[in-house]
């Protein structure tokens, strides 16, 4: 009884810029897949195009497509890799999906294919290449942020803190948030608990962060964030902010203290 013949899915693709490249158009791609498999003896079930598309962007119709009918074909082929991914992340968290589902992949001009043992051999340096390549990232950007934190220069995070906007890279006061994290500071110290104080914010229909419903969490969160008595704290290390407090020393104080946190060594830290 002869071995079972591999069903493949055939994958091509091209942006917009490829379009104008020798040698990545779609038919180049599809009659050269198509020779590969008839020399290699594999039955093709389907070809899945993608026509205009970047390889940075997983959200492809024929990629997602292929995707999901998974359980028609046991190996993806394409040309080279930079056809299904052209960011090592996505490319790797492809692998494990295939991994985990029992598929191969394979390119046709680099040799790679991960049913035979060099092929997995080979996607394992990769996948370490690709590991190290994020870790020394993740590097760059902690030492990055670490000087930014010692030299004082503006607030460390992505999101701008409820009750401020940015303006020029700089936190500029939101009064009319601002005037709801008062309330929020001055029920706390006055013996409000996170629960009463949550309810009666979504009761009067006061819009939090992003629009969303107010809750214990998010209230604690807030009370316990420097920045509103005018400070910054990144990876446990608080300083001084260069942005005007919405909440004064007095208030955060008696906020902290009710939360048994260490308020006055806090802001010790930061005027030192």
């Amino acid at each position: 009884m002869g071995a079972l013949v591999p069903s493949v899915a055939t994958y091509a693709r091209v942006s917009t810029e490829d379009q104008a490249k020798e040698g990545f158009s779609l038919d180049a791609q599809r009659e050269r897949l198509r020779a590969f498999c008839q020399a290699q003896g594999w039955a093709v079930v389907k070809e899945y195009v993608d026509d205009g598309h970047s390889g940075r962007d997983t959200r492809r119709p024929a990629y997602q497509q292929m995707m999901a009918e998974r359980d028609g074909w046991d190996k993806v082929l394409v040309i080279k890799m930079d056809r299904i991914h052209r960011n090592s992340r996505n490319f790797m968290d492809m692998m494990d999906d295939l991994r985990r589902w029992g598929k191969d992949f394979v390119s046709a001009t680099e040799s790679l294919d991960t049913s035979t043992a060099m092929g997995r051999f080979v996607m394992d340096i990769i996948q370490r290449i690709a590991q190290l390549e994020s870790e020394q990232i993740g590097e760059r950007v902690y030492m990055g942020m670490a000087q930014k934190h010692r030299s004082a220069k503006g607030l460390l995070g992505f999101r701008r803190p409820y009750g401020y906007d940015y303006v020029g890279g700089r936190l500029r006061v939101n009064e009319q948030e601002a005037h709801v994290i008062r309330r929020i500071f001055r029920d706390y110290a006055d013996g409000r608990t996170l629960h009463a104080i949550a309810a009666a914010l979504n009761r009067e229909g006061v819009p939090s962060h992003q629009r969303r419903t107010w809750s214990k969490s998010g209230l604690r969160y807030l009370l316990h964030n420097p920045v509103y008595v005018g400070r910054v704290r990144w990876d446990g290390d608080v300083r001084a902010g260069d942005h005007k407090p919405i909440v004064d020393e007095r208030t955060w104080e008696a906020v902290q203290a009710r939360r048994g946190e260490p308020a006055v060594r806090e802001r010790a830290a930061a005027e030192a």
